[in-house]
């Protein structure tokens, strides 16, 4: 294997992980998260209701997202999901605020977004899910 596409395999790996644990913070309130209830009350007192049914939907998209792309299994679908959220998060959180996360913009989304993006675009490598099932 090249080291391309070990590189590439380590940032889908990190970015998919990354995402999961988003999504069972909301989940199940793992690292830190405020579970279900918790999301979902924050995310009534930001006018997302019903809070509960949104919570597990982004805790749902986050965890499947995160683990298709981690995978490499139906990598477009997967990059496309979590491109979705992140969308949804700029609009409703943290675009207001500007770019940089130092003000608590959207800095972080885009870069997911980007990411995710290069992956739907390329493709997730060769160690992937994808490469077993649908081989070139």
């Amino acid at each position: 294997m090249e080291l391309s596409q070990i590189g590439f395999l380590v940032l889908r790996v990190v970015l998919g992980l990354t995402m999961l644990g988003h999504g069972t913070m909301k989940l199940f309130g793992w690292f830190g998260g405020y579970g279900i209830k918790g999301t979902g009350g924050w995310l009534e007192s930001i006018g997302l209701k019903p809070g509960v049914l949104m919570a597990v939907l982004a805790g749902l998209c986050e965890s499947a997202s995160g683990l298709g792309l981690a995978a490499g299994f139906l990598t477009p679908l997967s990059a496309a999901v979590m491109i979705l959220v992140m969308l949804v998060a700029i609009v409703t959180v943290d675009g207001k605020n500007g770019y940089w996360i130092t003000a608590k913009g959207a800095e972080y989304n885009v870069l997911i977004i980007a990411v995710a993006l290069a992956f739907a675009l390329a493709g997730p490598g060769p160690v992937s899910v994808d490469a077993l099932l649908f081989p070139r």
